[in-house]
């Protein structure tokens, strides 16, 4: 398995470094040419074994991953990728049915976009998702870690600890839905309120995306998944933070 590092976005000296995982040379080539004249490192892949090698050399701190690929598919890639680690993964699909694309959140993508695709649309989704994973971002000092029943999330690192002081790893966007919920305790927050505070006004992400995102959520932190206690479903109105809210 290539290697992925904890946290990619280390050395905010440099552009960010974006892997293009594609075997359709004219999409890899416009990818590139739109990444780079943005400000972005980019670096193609054909295949998954040749995205290993490339990973294993220079790392990544996003993949845009094409879910439809010779070999090892999109999916299985996502699900190996967000097995040893969180990078930000944003998927490619020509797909047309909803349940393909909620396939790949349920792997672990943090977003994705539909061919044929807007430019601009790809480009505001792989900023945004660069901004939520830190990239070049002046963290609040000020910025106070959050508890609640025993649990400990930092914003400033983006990082959560179970009761026993354990980090769990966690993607972008399951970090993001989790401190929305920690930021509203107590309230009924709507699917679409959901949306609004974890894609920062990015276009075109369906409702049942935030649906697959709690469900992935409810396995790292819920005692038991199938009965969830902590993110209640509100029926008819969306989902509720039940634990009382602290700052650490």
């Amino acid at each position: 398995m290539a290697a992925m590092p904890a946290n990619t976005l280390t050395d905010l000296s440099a552009a960010p470094h974006i892997v293009i995982v594609e075997d359709d040379a004219d999409i890899a080539q416009m990818l590139v040419e739109l990444m780079t004249e943005s400000g972005f490192q980019a670096s193609v892949a054909i295949s998954g074994g040749e995205m290993n090698r490339l990973l294993d050399r220079r790392g990544a701190d996003l993949i845009v991953l094409d879910a439809m690929l010779p070999g090892e598919d999109g999916f299985s890639i996502c699900r190996r990728l967000r097995a040893g680690g969180k990078t930000p993964i944003l998927m490619l699909t020509a797909l047309g049915e909803d349940i393909d694309r909620i396939l790949g959140l349920e792997l672990g993508a943090d977003d994705y976009v539909t061919k044929p695709f807007n430019s601009r649309e790809l480009l505001a989704r792989i900023k945004g998702l660069l901004r939520r994973a830190s990239y070049g971002s002046e963290a609040d000092e000020a910025a106070t870690a959050l508890t609640f029943a025993g649990w400990r999330l930092d914003p400033v690192t983006r990082q959560l600890y179970d009761p026993d002081g354990v980090e769990i790893s966690m993607t972008t966007a399951e970090f993001d839905l989790l401190l929305a919920f920690c930021q509203h305790p107590g309230q009924v927050m709507t699917r679409q309120q959901l949306l609004g505070l974890t894609h920062a006004g990015a276009a075109g992400p369906i409702l049942r995306s935030i649906d697959v995102h709690v469900s992935r959520l409810r396995q790292k932190i819920e005692p038991d998944a199938k009965g969830p206690a902590l993110i209640k479903t509100v029926r008819l109105g969306g989902y509720l933070f039940t634990p009382a809210v602290e700052r650490a």
